[in-house]
């Protein structure tokens, strides 16, 4: 008795389904010859690599995608590591729509949309409701800045792996929270020693008791420029130098973020950066203006 058409169509497809499998692991780059012997070691390579980034100044887009819809808009935005950073999200004719400030200890969001100013305490709590992102102000800056933010942990939790194409580091926080974070030498230091190997981070995947908070995805590395010196327009004031040293740094030009349990998703494009911006008093701070509603967020029930 032949076998029927279905019979054969579901052998076909079987033995396609097979080669794909073997033609992936082919594709999957073997470890490279000398590699990193521990978590810390690669830790500490990543940060020597930004260790000349202090902070960031650039325009970007993001394209939101969530229960509230889609939206999409442009942004300027600057960083200055550890904990401060300000996004003025920018309508279609120029204007500003929205600010967000964090100086490490005070959160302000100016939303003109909805006429109101919201202050409290610089936690992920609060980034969240205004970025959509569960987050604390200093790993988004890190992020951004092409760095992996690192739990709180003893050394012996913390193992490397090479997997799949890259590194895996696998971290067990002493705050019940849990990360991987995935890295690749750059493609030129493939067959150098592992101590002059330049480690890009292509994945950070936070959960907390076994709950995936967000997922970050780091692509289109590229080598930004310092900042050049702040000038005053009408030649009075001195210049503002910029805030670190010469750095060429690479960044990632798009981050996506998913944040599973709600379904969020947030693509950001960092189209123009620069490192080490000059920094002014006051830029990473706000106050209400006159005609919006000012409210407190200490992350509580509303």
């Amino acid at each position: 008795m032949k076998p029927s058409s279905r019979w054969r169509s579901e052998r076909r497809a079987l033995r396609w389904l097979g080669l794909l499998v073997v033609l992936g692991a082919a594709c999957q780059r073997a470890a490279p010859p000398s590699r990193f012997p521990d978590a810390r070691s690669a830790i500490t390579r990543m940060r020597e690599v930004h260790a000349c980034s202090r902070g960031l100044v650039g325009e970007g887009s993001f394209d939101y995608l969530g229960d509230e819809g889609r939206v999409r808009a442009k942004s300027l935005y600057v960083v200055s590591r550890p904990t401060s950073l300000r996004f003025d999200v920018m309508s279609p004719m120029g204007g500003v729509l929205s600010t967000l400030t964090s100086d490490g200890r005070t959160f302000a969001f100016a939303d003109l949309r909805e006429k109101q100013f919201v202050t409290g305490p610089a936690d992920e709590c609060n980034v969240e409701r205004a970025l959509r992102v569960p987050i604390p102000p200093a790993a988004l800056g890190e992020l951004m800045t092409g760095l992996a933010p690192i739990l709180v942990h003893q050394p012996e939790q913390a193992t490397l792996s090479w997997d799949d194409g890259s590194y895996r580091l696998q971290i067990q926080s002493e705050v019940q929270a849990s990360e991987e974070i995935r890295l690749v030498p750059r493609d030129e230091d493939w067959q150098r020693p592992w101590q002059e190997q330049r480690l890009r981070v292509i994945e950070v995947k936070v959960s907390q008791q076994g709950l995936l908070l967000y997922e970050a995805t780091l692509e289109d590395h590229r080598a930004a420029q310092l900042a050049p010196p702040r000038k005053d327009p009408d030649g009075i004031e001195p210049d503002v130098p910029p805030s670190g040293p010469s750095c060429q740094a690479e960044v990632p030009r798009r981050i996506r973020f998913q944040v599973p349990g709600s379904g969020r998703d947030i693509v950001f494009l960092q189209a123009e950066v620069q490192h080490n911006p000059p920094l002014v008093p006051g830029l990473f701070q706000q106050a209400p203006t006159p005609g919006l509603r000012v409210r407190t967020s200490a992350c509580g029930p509303q």
